[in-house]
């Protein structure tokens, strides 16, 4: 079944809000190099494991939800982990473009690329809930690609994990204001 679905997006993202668009830093306005995400947290944690596990809740299958739960969460909290970076990142107003790269078919994703054109600054982070499994020689490999596009930048690499979000929070807004 083949349907255009670009209204009904559309009116998601900018009639009622709910979903945003968006697409890897340096990719063009038209690229098609898209994903949207759901924007508010209670949605998204509904369509995330609420939903798909309806039929289990209904019969109040618990311990099964509980496994679906116990496998998929840390995933979806890496996923929030992001979010909430490059949301610091956008309120420190240090950076004219925050975002996230990858290339085709997921291949060298980046969490974290944050771009100051004005100092030819660029952050590039990855963002682990456990700061041990971030590889900082995996990231500067997986950042050479995108690093051709900025040409001249100075590259700053960080490994960001949940322990840092508390210190992010415990001396914000002066430890991104600086």
């Amino acid at each position: 079944l083949q349907k255009d679905v670009g209204g009904h997006l559309d009116r998601l993202e900018n009639f009622y809000g709910v979903i945003q668009k968006f697409r890897p830093i340096h990719a063009k306005p038209q690229s098609r190099m898209v994903k949207y995400r759901i924007q508010d947290l209670f949605l998204k944690f509904w369509f995330r494991f609420i939903f798909p596990e309806w039929s289990a809740i209904e019969t109040a299958n618990f311990p099964y939800v509980q496994q679906i739960l116990n496998r998929d969460l840390r995933t979806y909290k890496g996923g929030t982990l992001e979010a909430f970076f490059r949301g610091l990142f956008q309120e420190s107003k240090q950076f004219n473009e925050v975002g996230a790269y990858w290339e085709q078919d997921n291949r060298n994703k980046i969490d974290l690329v944050a771009l100051n054109d004005l100092q030819k600054r660029i952050v590039i982070a990855e963002i682990k809930l456990n700061k041990e499994k971030i590889s900082s020689s995996a990231l500067k490999i997986k950042a050479e690609s995108l690093l051709h596009h900025y040409k001249g930048y100075h590259p700053e690499y960080l490994s960001l994990s949940l322990e840092d979000a508390v210190n992010y929070l415990i001396s914000y807004p002066r430890h991104l204001h600086q």
